[in-house]
């Protein structure tokens, strides 16, 4: 089989409705648009979302708020996750993604201060809250801030 010889299966397409060719078709004249009204005219129909002049759902909907397009977001690591690695070990963003202990890294790792840590590791990341950082080095391990 080559290019050229490429067909769709029989069945597979239709032929197009061919409206407004005569009365006998059963879609002529009108072509299926009906009698008279706005929707019949060339061009007619109403815009997305118009009601007929009731009041539409979009502008009866309570809105409040702003969302900021700017906003980070953190992937968030507890400072008792960090249990996982070995004494002396420098943990970096690349070996929490690694390990799984840490998904999808959208603008930096966050590491905050709950549960406790025994092992002296050196954690590299974006930011830290003031506990886990205190944890991390009465533990005897350095926060770096990448």
């Amino acid at each position: 089989m080559k290019l050229h010889e490429l067909r769709a299966p029989e069945g597979a397409t239709k032929k197009p409705k061919r409206k407004g060719r005569g009365t006998a078709t059963g879609q002529g004249k009108t072509a299926g648009r009906g009698m008279n009204g706005q929707k019949s005219r060339s061009g007619g129909g109403v815009r997305p979302g118009f009601e007929g002049g009731q009041m539409p759902l979009t502008r009866t909907t309570p809105k409040r708020g702003f969302t900021n397009p700017f906003k980070k977001q953190w992937a968030i690591l507890n400072v008792e996750d960090l249990n996982v690695f070995e004494n002396g070990t420098v943990v970096t963003p690349d070996m929490l993604i690694e390990s799984g202990i840490v998904g999808k890294v959208a603008d930096g790792i966050k590491v905050l201060g709950d549960g406790n840590l025994e092992k002296n590791v050196t954690v590299q990341a974006h930011k830290f809250s003031k506990s886990a950082a205190e944890k991390i080095e009465s533990a005897g391990g350095k926060a770096e801030v990448i």
